[in-house]
């Protein structure tokens, strides 16, 4: 049945410098398909500390935070989770009677991934990109026990930032990276996207790929990117951003309702999230 919003309608939102539907779709489809008053809408904003005092005043229960926001808000937080301690870096805020808790819903999502594709933490990896889900996505194999890393990034701070928070090398962007150090590569740029600059070009060259066991690439749409399509052709383990985005998604859910869907309904909103229309 179609949602009736009334006086009772629990909020949940998204704030983004370019918001997505992905999360509004996904979160929707799930509160109709169990018949939960709750309404999920994206947002973006020019003044990040009144949003997050906004969600705090107007007891709006969850807020799905991505990139430029993830490290700025930390400020405004009431309490970092585990997940966001180790990283500074949050993507999901949960509000509690209004008092904000922040988790890395994409942390959690990848330390999943690790467990469920049982990489084993002596695979030496060279990840791609130095922002907020990089963080969350390296934060989450130096957990895993993952000793050696390579971060290949073009912003030389950040990059060098990252790399000595968790003991792994720098590297720049177009630096050769040797494809024998890289068993497992991982892409975390926008490479490969679909509506973007870079979105029929490989995240790593066609060399790196060959010589890799798992190929992990972050971005979400479309499900196939040619980094994946390219992988998937040599039979390599592969592990997808769409992946990533529906753990992902399903976890900010069950924060923010307190039910945990099917996994035959989690797979038909995720399918959902991602129609492109």
């Amino acid at each position: 049945m179609a949602i009736i919003i009334n006086k009772d309608t629990i909020v949940c939102m998204s704030l983004s410098a370019r918001p997505s539907n992905f999360g509004t779709r996904f979160h929707n489809y799930l509160y109709e398909k169990l018949d939960l008053n709750y309404l999920y809408k994206a947002f973006t904003t020019n003044n990040l500390k009144n949003a997050i005092y906004g969600i705090k005043a107007l007891a709006i229960r969850g807020c799905a935070i991505s990139m430029p926001y993830k490290e700025a808000c930390i400020e405004f937080i009431d309490e970092l989770d585990t997940s966001v301690k180790s990283i500074q870096s949050v993507n999901t805020i949960v509000n509690t009677d209004h008092y904000l808790k922040a988790y890395n819903t994409d942390y959690i999502a990848v330390a999943k991934l690790i467990t469920e594709n049982k990489i084993d933490n002596t695979t030496p990896f060279v990840l791609k990109g130095s922002g907020g889900m990089a963080n969350a996505v390296i934060g989450a194999f130096y957990d895993a026990g993952f000793k050696h890393g390579i971060i290949a990034a073009r912003n030389q701070q950040k990059g060098n930032v990252l790399a000595k928070r968790y003991g792994y090398k720098w590297v720049k962007y177009e630096q050769e990276v040797l494809p024998e150090q890289a068993k497992l590569i991982i892409n975390v740029t926008p490479i490969g996207m679909l509506g973007g600059a870079e979105a029929n070009d490989l995240a790593f060259p066609e060399t790196m790929i060959n010589n890799a066991n798992i190929v992990f690439d972050v971005v979400a749409l479309p499900v196939e990117t040619p980094m994946i399509k390219y992988a998937k052709n040599l039979n390599k383990t592969i592990i997808s951003g769409a992946d990533v985005a529906v753990i992902q998604a399903l976890e900010q859910f069950i924060l923010y309702t307190g039910v945990t869907p099917s996994k035959e309904l989690v797979k038909q909103a995720g399918d959902f999230a991602r129609l492109v229309e």
